[in-house]
């Protein structure tokens, strides 16, 4: 009898890369199966429905985990391919804290058989996920590298439900969504319980000021303003990242405001609210095709992205035709 132990293959399908919660929810789970070799997958809402249907789960003869966390998928199809990834054995995994996930799984719109199904407005993700791995460590899983990670966590929930109390957990946030690819990801996996910023991530810090200040500058040329007849103010504009840094300074001299931000360097749409606005945006974003929680939200609209070279060529193309040298 042969009773050589299978490798572990654990897939990871997360928000981000530019998300402390999405990207510290994926390093719990690494940090937790060490035995495992991790495979992280980091997508925007509307990619998630195709990284399912690309998921392979290889080799066949190896034991496969499936975490999607602090995302959710909307096509009946990706439903289907995760059953027919767990008829095969996969364990697939599914954590989220998105209030439209909620709806369309307290709704019976999700049917999967789940080894583990944790979807609550509670706490963000990534404390979703470490609290649902502290509870099910064994003997011979259990180690002080996986619990030193809970400074962390603490303030990806901290600044992902925008409590705000916990010094530096915002900072820490702006850094990861400055740093590029998915260099955030690995940076954690190795961070200590004192969260020592790695030389990149002190890099993605000194950018911020710069960056910040270039993207509200941008915001505010854009800026166009509807009032509406229920007294709601809806704010549009361009902004280059940061965008709910940048409604949060709009709305201190807008109230009862809803802002919609066009962020050129993700090309998608931000929907954030004043503090005394009472308008429920994950609603909103879901007309969309998007999703998110009652104060922000999020979609894409590709079509906003064609809007601008088109205007472009038809402003520049005319002076062109007169054959300018």
């Amino acid at each position: 009898m042969n009773l050589e132990k299978r490798p572990l293959f654990v897939h990871i399908i997360s928000h981000g890369p530019h998300c402390l919660d999405g990207v510290a929810a994926a390093v719990a789970i690494a940090r937790a199966r060490t035995n495992a070799e991790v495979i992280p997958w980091f997508v925007n809402n509307n990619d998630v429905n195709d990284a399912i249907h690309q998921l392979v789960c290889a080799p066949a003869d190896a034991d496969h985990e499936v975490w999607i966390t602090d995302v959710s998928w909307t096509d009946r199809a990706a439903d289907h391919r995760l059953r027919s990834l767990t008829d095969r054995g996969v364990r697939v995994h599914w954590i989220d804290h998105h209030r439209t996930a909620i709806e369309r799984f307290r709704a019976g719109e999700v049917e999967v058989p789940f080894a583990a199904c944790v979807v609550t407005e509670r706490f963000a993700a990534s404390r979703l996920v470490y609290e649902y791995l502290r509870d099910h460590l064994d003997e011979t899983t259990a180690h002080e590298r996986f619990f030193d990670l809970w400074p962390l966590i603490e303030r990806a929930d901290d600044t992902d439900r925008w409590i705000h109390r916990i010094e530096g957990s915002h900072e820490l946030a702006l850094t990861v969504r400055t740093m590029g690819s998915i260099e955030a990801y690995y940076d954690l996996l190795d961070i200590d319980r004192d969260l020592h910023y790695t030389p990149r991530m002190r890099a993605a810090r000194e950018r911020i000021d710069e960056e910040l200040r270039r993207s509200f500058e941008t915001a505010e040329r854009q800026r166009f303003s509807v009032r509406l007849p229920t007294g709601l103010t809806l704010v549009t504009s361009i902004c280059s990242g940061y965008p709910s840094e940048v409604a949060d300074a709009m709305s201190k001299s807008t109230p009862n405001a809803v802002f919609a931000l066009y962020d050129s360097k993700c090309l998608a749409v931000s929907l954030r609210r004043s503090p005394d606005c009472t308008v429920d945006l994950s609603h909103v974003a879901r007309v969309f095709g998007g999703g998110g929680h009652p104060a922000a939200a999020g979609c894409e609209l590709p079509w906003l992205g064609i809007d601008i070279p088109r205007g472009m060529a038809d402003l520049i193309a005319p002076v062109l035709a007169r054959g300018l040298r």
